[in-house]
């Protein structure tokens, strides 16, 4: 009967130390060995995550790196306010998220840094939603946010900086079914082709954002396949090749405008293949062309 009694007590302190908590924590003075509690936190994001219940959250405590992570659940990971929480890495993603059908995923408060060689910032390729929230992301050879998903869903994205990335700072390339993307209060600045591009089987609205220094096109909707449409409002496209473009692909893509201020770009507006420019006749124009291609519609 002793015998029986310890064997239950061994069992039930197994079962409590390997149980995950629903809110974790990671310290730059912290080991991934620890549980992750507060008094004894774990030294990275990947290493927190396995002891991290689905749909709990990682908190960092202080200003560190947390390396990078593969996110395979439903969870937040928020880096605190008035601190660096920095995710760097080289020659790799800083963040995937390959997450379930019915899982969201919130990224807060993160200093994403490529050093020039990292691959893409953030990228999502399977879940319910994904929410980017006050997030510095920078240093990629390719893209800052990459979204390339068969699953469709919805992306939120508010109060961040993408810059000095090799291609795009956002980038919607999907496949089957389309993903919808709403930015609000971010920047994309620094692209090497595009600030913004909804690609195939895509729909971003962007409000109260900024596309600059871009050497291709600021905002654009240009398809391979499905549809892209991009709709951008109350916002400004500044010192790029081209500020607003819809199309240039094989699929049709449809870019409409509103309350977009155009400024010290080489050309305004620009219609490619298959696309519709859809301008609501107050988009000021400081400084470049626009077309009078016949799918150019003023509303």
């Amino acid at each position: 009967m002793r015998m029986m009694k310890v064997l239950t007590v061994v069992l039930l302190w197994a079962g409590l130390a390997g149980a995950q908590a629903s809110r974790t924590w990671v310290s730059g003075v912290g080991d991934d060995a620890n549980p992750c509690s507060r008094t004894a936190p774990c030294k990275t994001f990947a290493g927190a995550i396995s002891k991290t219940a689905a749909g709990g959250e990682i908190d960092a405590l202080d200003p560190a790196g947390y390396g990078a992570v593969t996110i395979t659940k439903a969870i937040t990971i928020d880096g605190g306010g008035g601190q660096v929480a920095s995710v760097l890495v080289s020659g790799t993603n800083g963040i995937v998220v390959q997450a379930g059908p019915s899982d969201v995923v919130i990224l807060r408060n993160l200093r994403i840094n490529g050093i020039g060689t990292g691959i893409n910032g953030i990228r999502w390729l399977s879940g319910k939603a994904l929410t980017v929230e006050n997030c510095d992301i920078f240093g990629f050879t390719t893209n800052g946010i990459d979204i390339a998903k068969p699953d469709g869903g919805k992306a939120f994205v508010h109060n961040t900086v993408v810059q000095n990335v090799g291609q795009a700072g956002l980038s919607v390339q999907s496949t089957g079914i389309t993903t919808a993307v709403d930015i609000d209060s971010s920047r994309f600045d620094l692209g090497g082709t595009f600030g913004v591009i909804a690609g195939s089987f895509s729909k971003i609205t962007v409000t109260n954002s900024i596309a600059s220094g871009n050497t291709s096109v600021g905002f654009i909707a240009s398809a391979g396949s499905g549809t892209a449409v991009l709709t951008v409002v109350n916002s400004t496209a500044s010192n790029n090749n081209v500020a607003i473009q819809a199309g240039g692909g094989v699929a049709p893509a449809t870019t409409n405008a509103s309350n977009v201020t155009m400024s010290g770009n080489n050309l305004g507006f620009s219609v490619g293949a298959n696309g519709t420019l859809k301008s609501f006749g107050n988009n000021p124009n400081l400084n470049g062309g626009t077309p009078t291609a016949p799918n150019l519609v003023l509303q």
